[in-house]
C-alpha cells in the first residue's frame, strides 16, 4: 500500500493510497478502516455519504478491491457539537463508562430532526452524561438505534465510538434481542405469526413506509398472541423484530390487517384515551463487557388502561 497526502483543508485532510498486494481482494470498507485508523462504522458512514472513490468512482462497502486500484476518502471534517444539552428527566434503566439505557417515554423524540431541533432524547443525553458529542454522526450522538416517537420503552446509547462500533455490529448480525409488546384491532385465529415482506417508501406519501413497493429491502417480524379481546375485536401481542426498518412492526401488523391501536399513519385503528401508537419495547438484551445483559421494562400506565378496559368490556354486565 502506498500512501498519498491529500489536499484541500489542512484540518479535513483526504487519505488516498494504491492498492497493494495485501489488501489486493479485501473489502474497500476493512481496507479503509485499517488504513485510517477508523472504526468501519465511521467508514461506512463515509462510503454511504459519497466520501469514498476507487478509481474515482463512489463504491459500496462490500466492494472488493483489486491490486492497483486508486482509493481516495475524504472525511467529514469533525464538527462541534450543535445539539444543546437540556436537562430533560430521563428514566435510567442502566448506566457504565460506556453506555446508558433508558426507558424511553411515548411522546420523546429520539434525535434531532427537522421540526424537533430541541427537546429530544439526545439533548436529554448530552445533559445527563456530558460526553456523548461527536459519537456515531454529529446529529445522532451515541444513538446506535431508535424508537419512533410516540414508541415507550428500552434504548442504548453509546458513550464512546468502541462502544457504539461494538452495538452497531449486533445489530447488524441480528444477535440483539428486541421484545415488544403491542396491542393491535384484530383476532387472528393463529397464535403465533411471522411476516416475511419487504419495506420501502411509500409511492405516493415519502414519510411513510409500505410493503407495496418494488425497492423495499427486507424485514421479517415475528408475533405471539399474548391474550384476546373478543368484545373489543382486540389482542395483545408480543413482537420479535428480526429486522430493523423504518416502522417495521407498525407496517407489518397493519399489512396483515392488524393495525397497533392509536396508530393515526397505519391503519387508523382508534383508540379512547390513547394519543399514540400502544407499541412498547419491552425487552432489550446485548453482549457488553464479555456478558449477555437483559433489561425489561414494564408496560407504562397509558397501555396499562388499554388492557384494563378491553378486559373490562369482557366482563358481564
Amino acid at each position: 500500500m502506498s500512501h498519498a497526502p491529500g489536499g484541500g483543508d489542512p484540518q479535513n485532510p483526504s487519505l488516498s493510497f494504491s492498492v497493494g498486494e495485501v489488501e489486493a481482494g479485501q473489502r474497500i470498507d476493512v481496507a479503509l478502516a485499517v488504513s485510517s485508523g477508523a472504526s468501519r462504522s465511521a467508514v461506512h458512514r463515509w462510503i454511504e455519504a459519497g466520501q469514498v472513490t476507487v478509481n474515482g468512482r463512489t463504491c459500496r462497502a462490500s466492494l472488493r478491491i483489486a491490486l492497483g486500484d486508486e482509493v481516495t476518502a475524504h472525511p467529514p471534517q469533525p464538527a462541534s457539537p450543535t445539539i444543546e444539552p437540556e436537562a430533560i428527566a430521563l428514566e435510567i434503566v442502566y448506566e457504565d463508562s460506556d453506555l446508558v439505557v433508558v426507558d424511553k417515554p411515548a411522546g420523546l423524540v429520539v434525535h434531532p430532526a427537522p421540526g424537533h431541533a430541541s427537546g429530544t432524547l439526545v439533548n436529554a443525553l448530552l445533559h445527563h452524561c456530558g460526553d456523548l458529542a461527536g459519537i456515531g454522526g454529529v446529529l445522532r450522538p451515541g444513538i446506535v438505534h431508535r424508537l419512533d416517537k410516540g414508541t415507550s420503552g428500552l434504548l442504548v446509547a453509546a458513550k464512546n465510538d468502541d462502544s457504539h462500533q461494538a452495538l452497531a455490529q449486533q445489530f447488524h448480525a441480528h444477535s440483539i434481542e428486541r421484545i415488544y409488546h403491542a396491542f393491535v384491532r384484530g383476532l387472528p385465529q393463529a397464535e403465533t405469526g411471522r411476516i416475511d415482506r419487504p419495506i420501502g417508501r411509500h409511492r405516493r406519501d415519502r414519510k411513510r413506509m409500505s410493503v407495496a413497493t418494488a425497492a423495499g429491502r427486507p424485514a421479517q417480524t415475528e408475533w405471539r398472541m399474548l391474550e384476546r379481546f373478543p368484545a373489543a375485536v382486540a389482542s395483545h401481542l408480543e413482537i420479535r423484530p428480526e429486522t430493523g426498518r423504518t416502522h417495521q412492526i407498525r407496517v407489518h401488523l397493519a399489512s396483515i390487517g392488524l393495525p397497533i391501536l392509536g396508530d393515526d399513519t397505519y391503519g387508523r385503528a382508534q383508540e379512547k384515551n390513547l394519543n399514540r401508537p400502544a407499541l412498547h419495547a419491552t425487552v432489550l438484551g446485548f453482549d457488553h463487557r464479555g456478558q449477555r445483559m437483559r433489561f425489561e421494562a414494564p408496560l407504562p400506565d397509558d397501555l396499562v388502561g388499554v388492557c384494563e378496559r378491553m378486559r373490562g368490556q369482557e366482563l358481564p354486565p
